[in-house]
């Protein structure tokens, strides 16, 4: 049998209740990943997901077949072709898509821009977030992630204003700076400079949702820009258009 860990793994501080636990360890494999990295070896995914080599390689064998990862010529991991069918399925499907991404085209064209829709992936203090609708600037020069992308929540305008506004008390209490969290509450937006990278400026503001009468945070609205290019006159373009979007889907 294999050897079980002192220490719970990654999956087991986080259960599903009334889950089944190789789907979260499973899961847990997944989320490890993360935006703009090379792909990770087995040493790699076993450190990060706190789960033992054996299990991890068992693991890999079944996201291999449902191409959810890929093992790469040289027996590195990366995520698989399976993750962006499930994608476009739900973006096919949803109708937060026929929303959203008008209102992504108009604030790119107002601003010049790139706009997108960024909302919370996991939760706790191991939360990241994902790019789930976005459209690029027309101007050569801008940030280059991609839908689908996980982004960390160490940093970011999209990243601050998911914390600050979520529903997830265990990933706002784990921030250091509440000051910075109660601020944003206040604005209902932040912008900033060099926060997740310094060549990158970002503004964002929170969209909602209203789920049978309460309200719901979607994601966060972001709008990126090279450091050089920000310009305090796009917020009111953000914070308008996340309010217009709030209002479209009940929310206002």
């Amino acid at each position: 049998m294999p050897r079980k860990s002192a220490a719970p793994s990654l999956s087991e501080r986080d259960a599903a209740p009334g889950g089944v636990a190789a789907v979260d360890r499973a899961m847990s494999l997944l989320l490890v990943f993360r935006a703009g990295e090379e792909p990770l070896t087995l040493a790699q995914l076993a450190e990060r997901s706190e789960l033992h080599k054996s299990t991890v390689l068992r693991l890999l064998a079944s996201l291999a077949h449902a191409m959810l990862v890929e093992r790469l010529p040289d027996g590195r991991y990366t995520l698989g072709r399976g993750i962006v069918r499930l994608h476009r399925v739900h973006q096919a499907n949803s109708t937060l898509e026929r929303i959203v991404m008008p209102a992504l085209h108009e604030l790119v064209q107002t601003t010049g821009e790139s706009a997108a829709l960024h909302a919370q992936w996991g939760s706790g203090a191991s939360a990241q977030r994902i790019s789930l609708f976005r459209v690029d600037s027309p101007q050569p020069i801008r940030d280059h992630y991609k839908v689908g992308d996980i982004l960390p929540m160490n940093g970011g305008t999209g990243a601050r204003v998911l914390i600050a506004f979520s529903a997830d008390s265990a990933l706002a209490s784990a921030q250091k700076d509440q000051n910075i969290l109660n601020l944003i509450r206040k604005r209902g937006y932040h912008a900033a400079v060099g926060d997740r990278d310094l060549e990158v400026a970002g503004i964002s503001a929170p969209v909602f949702k209203n789920e049978s009468g309460e309200r719901v945070l979607v994601g966060a609205l972001v709008l990126t820009m090279p450091a050089g290019r920000y310009s305090e006159n796009h917020i009111p373009n953000v914070v308008q258009m996340a309010q217009r979007l709030s209002m479209s889907l009940g929310a206002g």
